[in-house]
């Protein structure tokens, strides 16, 4: 078996055959859903700030159907070969060289995912303080400030005695339930944040959002794609296709799977997005968790702040094993290439865990802002995973399968992304090398 072929094996059948109990669709979607419902969500809603209302619509509508198509390009592709990984996959059509770049985006997306994670669960539980404006967290607000329920402290009580336990499953099936707790908190978290809307838009406290962007500077328009990058994160979940896909029974059933959750998530990025936004306005945060603080007057107002922001925090903790898996698995790869499967060496599995840990935990108490970490990751490794490695493998066509239709919708895939990407980067760039925020 190539090392290719290796690649996240504790979470994949030895053979292409079915397990005995193959999982359900349903077992699918959840997983599915919470593999693209992460962290992402809490920026959708400044985004709408960024892009307006209508074409913040159409951008996840277009990404969630590119999203799709590159899917179906991948599970095709890799059925069609002897792989069982995305990695693999890369391997038949480009070589080593190929396997190694989905290792090092995966790693690089992933990783920079479970930073995210921890960085928000951070701000609900000990809070914030973005621009020098103050936003206590929850621990604080019922408690007070005190050393234990420091950012430092909560995160790391967190880390061990929450998600070391969840991570220490090695089969992507085990986690269908907390999938699906992890599902119904996200759609708890946009059912409440949405009344809270609704209720403000009654009592006329809120401003109409805007339905198209300002272009009032020179740099307005380019800085429009500087949020392209943070839905193309908030789609970004083509690192656990394989692991869930190959223990489905029917490569049909993984479709299926994926074109649900793909309606499910993006109807809940919309609603979060219009109602977030319509909730804050613009002084809506990049992290709208940090928005739930004390920006209600009622006894019930301040209770549903502190429900939406737990909901979301626990959330997250379920969705961190999930991503956690394809990391792992990858970075085991990428250094012991010739090892045995990761699952068979506890020691080994054990001491990349908590490095992966570790580093974690140490970068999201140095890192306060998750925006620039979703633009960097949108316009990098995670829009290879998601768009440019997939519409590679069609034009490649080392099986001789590809449509005209395939080379074609690869071939706008690919150009949508170098584009987008490129200009957010720069535009990036020029902002810091100016002194502008973007």
């Amino acid at each position: 078996m190539s090392p290719a072929a290796k690649l996240d094996a504790p979470l994949l059948p030895e053979s292409r055959k079915s397990p005995a109990k193959p999982p359900s669709v349903s077992g699918a979607v959840f997983n599915v859903s919470t593999s693209i419902i992460g962290a992402g969500i809490m920026s959708i809603p400044a985004t709408f700030k960024v892009l307006g209302v209508i074409p913040a619509f159409v951008m996840i509508v277009v990404i969630a159907w590119l999203a799709d198509i590159s899917v179906e390009f991948l599970m095709r592709y890799t059925h069609a070969g002897d792989s069982t990984t995305y990695a693999g996959v890369m391997r038949e059509s480009f070589g080593k060289v190929g396997s190694i770049l989905v290792q090092i985006c995966v790693m690089i997306t992933n990783l920079g995912c479970l930073i995210i994670y921890l960085i928000i669960i951070g701000d609900v539980l000990s809070g914030n303080q973005p621009e020098g404006i103050v936003h206590l967290g929850v621990l604080q607000q019922w408690f007070g400030i005190h050393w234990w329920n420091s950012r430092a402290v909560a995160l790391l009580f967190t880390l061990v005695f929450i998600l070391l336990p969840l991570v220490m499953f090695k089969c992507v099936e085990s986690l269908r339930f907390s999938s699906a707790i992890a599902v119904f908190l996200a759609v708890v978290f946009v059912a409440i944040s949405s009344v809270m809307a609704i209720m403000a838009l009654i009592e006329g406290k809120t401003n109409s959002p805007r339905l198209l962007p300002e272009l009032d500077k020179e740099a307005s328009f380019f800085d429009l794609f500087t949020a392209v990058p943070v839905i193309v994160t908030a789609f970004t979940f083509h690192f656990n296709v394989h692991a869930i896909g190959f223990e489905m029974e029917k490569p049909s059933d993984m479709i299926s799977a994926v074109r649900i959750s793909m309606v499910l998530c993006a109807a809940i990025y919309f609603t979060i997005g219009i109602f977030g936004y319509l909730l804050f306005g613009e002084s809506v945060m990049e992290d709208i968790l940090v928005n739930f603080d004390q920006n209600s007057g009622s006894a019930i107002g301040s209770l549903l702040n502190d429900i939406v922001r737990l909901s979301y925090a626990l959330h997250l903790m379920l969705v961190f094993p999930l991503l956690n898996f394809s990391l792992r698995s990858n970075m085991d790869e990428f250094l012991f290439p010739e090892k045995t499967h990761l699952a068979e060496d506890n020691t080994r599995f054990m001491s990349i865990t908590l490095v992966l840990l570790a580093f974690s935990y140490l970068a999201a108490i140095a890192i306060p802002n998750i925006w620039y970490f979703f633009q960097f990751l949108g316009s990098t490794s995670a829009v290879c995973l998601a768009f440019i490695f997939p519409g590679a493998i069609a034009l490649r066509d080392a099986w001789g399968i590809s449509t005209a239709r395939d080379r074609i919708l690869s071939a706008v895939m690919i150009i949508l992304a170098v584009v987008t990407s490129t200009i957010a980067i720069s535009t990036n760039i020029y902002s810091l090398c100016t002194g502008n925020e973007s």
